[in-house]
């Protein structure tokens, strides 16, 4: 069964060439294509696509007020089209906040110069995502009357609006929390807490961290699949809206309590054993700039059966072979359950391997590390 898609831009251009790449597929069908807002809020209702492309700046009504609106009414996996800048990385962290699944980077220059490419990647993105949990999601937090004249602000990095409810299997205005699967942890003198994720990471990054305190007593890293303009963007959001301190690490910054330290996008980092943070080129062999494995590798190396790490939502299998050198040492490894991700790849690896020491849903795991770090 094809694929269907809903193609959202205000320039004809784009939306010509978005389309007749998808349409190159045989497993993906063109349903419509709407120029604002408003109407891809009408067309969704009227279409149900498996997947709608979303641009954010648009008249009428910009593409984040729209998502907003989408999720609350016909809950469908949404693709951005984003800007690779500091501003563009904010633009689309409000859009994942308000529902969104996954983004790309919209650019003219490689649609015309690596057609080849960029088709391959935005059709793998459709496919992945019409998959994800998002579709069965529902929004309950009021959201004012559609208008065809007015244009809602982006939400500010600070006061973003997260979602009312978590993707899970359900279509209820307001999910039942998801259970956890594992009994509580036992507690423990933690190194270091290292947490590694993907599609979806960035709100679920979110609610783990703000339910930590500003004292929490483990040193944390992130490792957050994401492009070099974006990951400073993204620690600023979680610095303002967490009790522990976020920001992007740098090549020499020293593990701390209460600190979390994002790896930058397009490199990779390590940790020594002195507590050390080293920040090292994106080695073009590897997939993931940064990589889960990596980190979490390096951890395992450093820092014995003193880690506890954390697998969240995200395609693919980074931080399986990271997990195994950290399980090898002694080290625990969770996993995020199918029912809360948007995404159940990475931590689907995790349990196949039988990797996992525990698997909580996504609202249990800020609480349980609370609990397991002394």
């Amino acid at each position: 069964m094809s694929v269907k898609v809903l193609v959202v831009d205000d320039s004809g251009f784009f939306r010509r060439r978005v389309s007749e790449i998808l349409s190159a597929d045989p497993t993906i069908q063109v349903v419509g294509t709407a120029t604002n807002g408003k109407e891809a809020i009408d067309q969704a209702l009227a279409l149900k696509p498996d997947v709608i492309t979303m641009d954010y700046e648009m008249p009428t009504m910009d593409g984040i007020t729209a998502v907003r609106h989408i999720m609350q009414r016909c809950p469908t996996p949404v693709l951005m089209f984003s800007s690779l800048t500091h501003e563009g990385a904010r633009v689309t962290l409000d859009a994942l906040d308000a529902g969104a699944v996954d983004y790309l980077p919209k650019n003219f220059e490689d649609i015309s110069r690596n057609p080849d490419k960029v088709k391959q990647l935005l059709c793998e993105k459709v496919h992945t995502i019409s998959r994800s949990n998002r579709r069965f999601s529902s929004y309950s937090s009021p959201l004012p009357a559609v208008s065809s004249t007015s244009s809602s602000p982006v939400a500010s990095l600070g006061t973003a609006r997260a979602p009312s409810s978590l993707p899970g299997r359900t279509t209820a205005a307001a999910p039942a929390p998801v259970a956890s699967h594992s009994p509580a942890p036992k507690r423990k003198a933690y190194k270091l807490l290292a947490i590694g994720t993907s599609t979806g990471g960035p709100v679920a990054l979110q609610r783990v961290l703000t339910q930590l305190p500003a004292g929490f007593p483990a040193p944390i890293v992130l490792i957050q699949h994401m492009p070099a303009a974006f990951t400073k963007a993204f620690a600023e959001r979680l610095d303002k809206l967490c009790k522990i301190s976020v920001k992007e690490a740098e090549d020499g910054d020293m593990l701390r309590p209460g600190l979390a330290l994002l790896a930058p996008g397009g490199k990779q980092m390590m940790v020594d054993a002195r507590g050390m943070v080293k920040i090292l080129p994106g080695d073009e062999r590897l997939n993931y700039k940064p990589c889960v494995d990596i980190t979490f590798g390096s951890a395992a190396k450093s820092f014995g059966d003193k880690v506890l790490a954390v697998v969240l939502t995200g395609m693919g299998a980074d931080g399986r072979e990271g997990a195994r050198l950290l399980k090898q040492g002694g080290s625990q490894v969770w996993a995020q359950d199918e029912a809360s991700c948007v995404i159940y790849g990475m931590p689907m690896a995790i349990v196949k391997a039988n990797l996992a020491d525990a698997v909580y849903g996504l609202d249990d795991i800020g609480r349980h590390l609370v609990e397991a770090c002394v």
